[in-house]
C-alpha cells in the first residue's frame, strides 16, 4: 500500500473534490463563545469603583450624619476659633469655633435632598409634557414644544433665580427653582423618544390588538421611552448640586446657620487668606460628587445602550 493509499483511507475520502478532503473544524457553540468574550472583556475599572465609593459615603453622611462626628454643626466652641486641620479638628473649625467637617457632614443632607427633590420635580413634570407632546402631535404638539423652546431660551441660573425671588428663600424652594430649570431638558428627550416608539411595530400591533390610546401609552410607549432618561436624570443630579451650591453661595439658598455647601464656600472666602480649609473643604467636596455623579451616569448610559 502507497502512502497515498494509506492518507485515503485514513481521511476516508469518497469524494473527487480536494475541498472535502479537508476535516471540518469542530462546531463552537455560539452561546458559549459569546459568553466566554465577555467573560474576557470583564475589567474591574478603577474610576467608577472609585466614583460609587464616593458616592455611597456622601449618602451615609446624608443618611445617618451623627454616625460620622460627634461634633455639633450649629454650635461653635469656644476658643476654638479658626483653627486649622488637625487630629481634634479633621478639615479645622471656622470663624465661631464650629467643626468643619460636621458642618460638611450634616450639610450633604440639605445639599442631596435639595438636588434629588430638584431632579424629581424635572423628570415628573417634563416626562409628563415630553410624553403628551410626543403622544398627541399636531397642535399640542406644537404649542407644548414652543413653551419649552422658551424655557430653554432663558439662562438656567437666571430663571432658577427669578423662581426663588418670586418663591421666597429655602432649601425647599431652591430645589423647586432648580428642578424647574430642568423641566425643558427631560420634556425634549421624552418627546423624541416617544415620537420614535410610537412608530415602533409592537407599538402599532398593539394599538390592531384592540388597544385603547392610554393603556397603549401606559404599558407600551412610556416604559420603553425612558431609557435615555434615566441616565440623563442621573447626570442631571451632578448639574442640581452645583445650581444649589451657586445659589447658596450667592445668598438665595439655605439661610444661616444652616450648612449647605454653598453657604459653606461663601462662608469661607472672607477667610481664604488665612484660613483657606474653609472654602477649600466644601468646594472639592462638591466637586468629587459632580464628578462621582457623572461618570456613574456615563456607566449607565453605556449599559443601556
Amino acid at each position: 500500500m502507497t502512502r497515498l493509499d494509506s492518507a485515503e483511507r485514513h481521511l476516508n475520502i469518497d469524494s473527487p473534490n480536494p475541498v472535502d478532503w479537508i476535516p471540518a473544524a469542530p462546531a463552537v457553540d455560539e452561546a458559549s463563545r459569546i459568553a466566554g468574550g465577555k467573560r474576557r472583556g470583564v475589567r474591574v475599572q478603577p474610576g467608577l469603583a472609585l466614583a460609587v465609593l464616593s458616592l455611597a459615603v456622601v449618602l451615609l453622611w446624608a443618611v445617618a450624619p451623627a454616625l460620622f462626628t460627634v461634633y455639633d454643626p450649629i454650635q461653635g466652641l469656644a476658643g476654638q476659633q479658626l483653627k486649622p486641620p488637625s487630629a481634634a479638628h479633621l478639615i479645622g473649625t471656622d470663624s465661631l469655633g464650629r467643626d468643619l467637617y460636621a458642618r460638611l457632614v450634616y450639610g450633604s443632607v440639605h445639599t442631596l435632598s435639595g438636588a434629588l427633590a430638584a431632579v424629581a420635580i424635572g423628570f415628573a413634570i417634563g416626562t409628563a409634557l415630553g410624553l403628551l407632546a410626543g403622544s398627541s402631535g399636531g397642535l399640542v404638539d406644537g404649542v407644548i414644544m414652543r413653551l419649552i423652546d422658551v424655557l430653554l431660551s432663558i439662562p438656567a441660573l437666571l430663571l432658577s433665580l427669578s423662581v426663588i425671588i418670586l418663591l421666597g428663600f429655602g432649601t425647599t424652594n431652591a430645589a423647586i427653582a432648580v428642578g424647574v430649570t430642568s423641566i425643558a431638558s427631560f420634556a425634549r428627550i421624552v418627546r423624541s423618544e416617544v415620537v420614535t416608539v410610537r412608530r415602533s411595530e409592537y407599538v402599532e400591533a398593539a394599538f390592531g390588538s384592540g388597544g385603547t390610546f392610554l393603556n397603549v401609552l401606559w404599558r407600551h410607549v412610556l416604559p420603553n421611552s425612558l431609557t435615555s432618561v434615566i441616565a440623563f436624570a442621573a447626570l442631571q443630579v451632578g448639574s442640581a448640586i452645583l445650581q444649589l451650591a451657586t445659589l447658596g453661595f450667592l445668598g438665595y439658598g439655605a439661610p444661616p446657620p444652616t450648612p449647605e455647601w454653598g453657604l459653606l464656600i461663601a462662608e469661607g472666602r472672607n477667610h481664604i487668606a488665612t484660613a483657606w480649609w474653609l472654602t477649600a473643604a466644601p468646594g472639592i467636596a462638591v466637586v468629587l460628587v459632580v464628578l462621582a455623579v457623572n461618570r456613574i451616569s456615563q456607566a449607565i448610559g453605556k449599559v443601556q445602550r
